[in-house]
């Protein structure tokens, strides 16, 4: 009985250092990493972490986007100044053959007595009229015409009855233009 009454003393006596110990250690984990407090500062910390990160990658995806689209607008940039390269040579050397062209008609409009001479000269004329329309090239700038301030150079005014009112009565040189874009402007007398 002695023994008996020993082993339960012992017994409360461990529980009693039990509970003791499960106190402390209960109020240490509200403490300690691990603990509840913790883990809810932990998931605050993650969600700040991750929303800091969903910023980062929303700015870095705006910058792709942007410098996607700068790229697509420097190629379209790009194809127009070619073509607008090639088209200002294409002029240039257009520009600097139109006076070859003029000597050619001039020489096949003169008098010559050697007709395979006159024929030569009028089918280089021809051919080189040719290139010029398979180029795009239009010449323009006939007598009778109305005259355009914008396409038509008047170098000199005649009153002639017979004409209307701002015509062309004749032309020193043929004007040429590519489209829209003119070449030469035709030099010429303007009637009325």
């Amino acid at each position: 009985m002695a023994k008996d009454k020993k082993k339960t003393a012992d017994k409360a006596e461990a529980e009693a250092a039990q509970a003791v110990v499960g106190e402390k250690n209960t109020a240490e984990n509200e403490n300690i990493p691990g603990g509840e407090e913790n883990s809810e500062v932990k998931k605050d910390e993650r969600d700040e972490e991750i929303a800091l990160l969903k910023a980062q990658l929303s700015e870095a995806n705006d910058k792709l986007l942007r410098t996607v689209a700068e790229y697509d607008n420097f190629r379209k940039r790009s194809a127009k100044e070619k073509e607008a390269i090639y088209s200002d040579s294409k002029t240039d050397i257009i520009g600097k053959l139109l006076p070859v062209v003029d000597n050619f008609e001039r020489a096949a409009a003169a008098q010559s007595e050697l007709e395979s001479y006159k024929k030569g000269i009028e089918m280089t004329v021809s051919q080189l009229l040719q290139v010029f329309t398979s180029l795009g090239v239009e010449a323009f700038g006939e007598k009778g015409e109305q005259f355009d301030p914008n396409i038509h150079n008047g170098v000199m005014h005649i009153d002639d009855e017979n004409l209307g009112e701002n015509t062309i009565a004749d032309v020193y040189a043929k004007g040429y233009k590519m489209g829209d874009r003119v070449i030469r402007h035709a030099t010429v007398i303007v009637a009325n």
